[in-house]
């Protein structure tokens, strides 16, 4: 990572010239205000086309150890941007055909050209795809938030950065009841990241969100890391996101499929669906409405408005 590269990822991440229509950006589907994600239940691309999954947030990105929703090959930043930049079901940014119109129009413009030299200095033509990937996932790697009333209470010690009712939704949310800490865990409150204080447990569970066929099927449109592996062990298995800026990223699941924090609270205290491969980890618990309340305040009190609005990441 350099200055250059990140200044120009952060103009390439905002910037519509990058889609194959020249109508979308990386940021059309991860929203600065939302937590880096779009407030879909279903990501739409270029072309208007719906995405079976929901944009994830990009809040402490750099530190994932896997992206997407449910394959562990995917282990970098860079990796990742295939997807959406190539993919053709769905169409995403609309690359796929359209390499050579799209590095034109950068390599044509005087200015972006210049920031392309300045980034990769001694490239006899750095207009070029991988290029753009290195600087865009520069940028990425700059959306670090830990700048909560959690992070103030727990790493900078201020004692009044959380309420009464965010304390005991705190001790809620990491108690042996409701052990919601097992798998949302960590830093970054999500599964592994790559970051040597981690000790997060296994990335991918299945959440007992579906059981279509009373055997454990999800919905064929997106059955998780089992349409990779083609192991039924693997049904409905997906990662556990980070529950940073929680509040501001609904609907939540993979598809969006639960519109509220109220409902995401729901859903686990009810077990949700039986299914041979739903994880040991979700059991059902008791929670009454106050202290459904309390747990609903400390999420809240994960959402970091200095990130939300931090200049440095917005639009340039």
């Amino acid at each position: 990572m350099t200055a250059e590269k990140v200044r120009l990822g952060r103009r390439l991440f905002y910037d519509s010239r990058l889609s194959g229509n020249g109508t979308f950006a990386c940021a059309s589907c991860h929203q600065q205000a939302r937590a880096f994600t779009d407030g879909r239940a279903h990501a739409l691309g270029s072309t208007g086309q719906a995405h079976p999954r929901s944009a994830m947030s990009l809040t402490n990105v750099a530190y994932n150890s896997t992206y997407g929703w449910a394959d562990a090959r995917i282990t970098t930043l860079e990796a990742q941007m295939a997807g959406p930049m190539l993919n053709e079901h769905p169409i995403e940014m609309g690359l796929k055909g359209n390499e050579r119109l799209i590095l034109a129009r950068f390599a044509e413009s005087p200015g972006d050209a210049a920031l392309f030299a300045a980034a990769f200095a001694g490239d006899g033509d750095p207009v070029v795809l991988p290029n753009i990937v290195k600087a865009i996932a520069s940028f990425e790697r700059t959306l670090t938030s830990a700048g909560s009333p959690f992070d103030r209470y727990l790493y900078r010690d201020e004692r009044d950065a959380l309420t009464p009712g965010a304390i005991r939704g705190m001790g809620l949310f990491f108690s042996n009841r409701l052990r919601c800490g097992q798998c949302h865990s960590g830093f970054n409150l999500s599964g592994p990241t790559q970051h040597d204080a981690d000790v997060a447990g296994p990335t991918f569970h299945n959440t007992g969100l579906y059981n279509v066929d009373g055997g454990g099927s999800y919905p064929a449109i997106d059955r998780g890391m089992f349409d990779v592996t083609h192991q039924r062990a693997d049904m409905g298995r997906f990662r556990a996101p980070t529950l940073r800026n929680i509040a501001v990223t609904a609907p939540y699941m993979h598809d969006g499929s639960i519109p509220t924090l109220e409902a995401a609270i729901a859903h686990y205290a009810s077990g949700g669906v039986a299914s041979p491969f739903k994880s040991p980890r979700i059991r059902p618990f008791t929670i009454s409405a106050t202290e459904t309340g309390d747990l609903i305040e400390f999420l809240n009190a994960l959402t970091d408005r200095e990130f939300l609005t931090n200049p440095a990441l917005a639009k340039p």
